[in-house]
């Protein structure tokens, strides 16, 4: 049995110890940002940024210290067609008064170069241009080492498509959006945070990055994944037409079954016996809360 901060060995509650500090890993991704709305030409939302030290070097938590874990939500857009501006991406963080803190940036919002003139975003990765040659936003903002994104593409001069947003392994490229980057903490390998296609005109797809990107359209365009941080895919022309919201981010724990304190607030979900020794526990939120070390 575990209580918090110590570890009881024997019946009643006799021989309490203390526990010990551990290795722990993490993955922080922020929230995708929206693809282009209003009305004409949208480019792509940026992934949300990725930031991983998983398969690098261990921080240690230590018993009884709070590790707050905040998860960006995706962009979000405005009414299809209405006048008001489609956003980026919230950051997630990792926090705790003895590690130094994680914050991966929100996906940038994609632009939109036509009637409204909507610029792409920088962000964890950049959102993609609008049409007529609309500049894409930056990723890396702000700069991280290893980095946490990459940036958008450029509209095309034409006004045939807005830019792809960009991904946190590739750039977005054209109006397809740049894919993100496979990971296998929880145990099985997923790809997170992929950049959203940008529009279309005047008909077909553009694709998303892998990673959760969402595809652009001639019409509307889809969402961003949710717990992937994908980026949403840019819409055109038609004022009914939406942009795809980014999608919402996460935060993921990893550390040995025998250190795992079972004290967190938020309702992550916990899974024992995971990684290559089947000897992890993974606690993964997608909504703010706490690990309690």
């Amino acid at each position: 049995m575990t209580q918090f901060g110590y570890r009881t060995l024997g019946f009643g509650g006799a021989n309490v110890i203390p526990r010990d500090p551990y290795d722990a890993y993490y993955l922080v991704v922020a929230g995708g940002g929206a693809g282009g709305n209003n009305n004409y030409h949208g480019g792509g939302g940026g992934a949300g940024g990725y930031l991983t030290n998983f398969g690098g070097t261990a921080y240690t938590f230590n018993p009884g210290v709070e590790y707050t874990c905040t998860v960006g939500t995706g962009g979000t857009i405005d009414t299809p067609g209405g006048s008001g501006d489609n956003t980026s991406g919230l950051d997630s963080s990792l926090a705790g008064s003895d590690i130094t803190d994680i914050t991966s940036t929100g996906g940038g919002r994609g632009g939109n170069n036509y009637a409204q003139g909507i610029n792409a975003s920088a962000g964890g990765s950049g959102g993609g241009g609008g049409a007529y040659s609309g500049a894409a936003g930056a990723g890396n903002t702000p700069s991280t080492t290893p980095s946490q994104g990459n940036a958008g593409a450029a509209g095309t001069a034409s006004g045939s498509a807005g830019g792809g947003g960009g991904g946190a392994t590739a750039g977005a490229s054209g109006s397809s959006g740049g894919n993100g980057t496979a990971n296998d903490i929880t145990g099985s390998s997923v790809t997170y945070a992929g950049g959203g296609g940008g529009s279309r005109w005047p008909s077909g797809t553009s694709t998303g990055g892998a990673g959760g990107g969402g595809a652009g359209s001639s019409a509307d365009g889809t969402t961003g994944t949710d717990g992937l941080g994908g980026g949403g895919g840019g819409s055109e022309r038609n004022g009914s037409n939406a942009g795809g919201t980014g999608g919402d981010g996460v935060v993921i724990l990893t550390m040995p079954d025998i250190s795992y304190s079972g004290k967190t607030t938020g309702s992550p979900t916990v899974a024992t016996g995971q990684g290559p020794g089947s000897d992890q526990t993974v606690v993964t939120f997608t909504g703010t809360g706490i690990y309690y070390g």
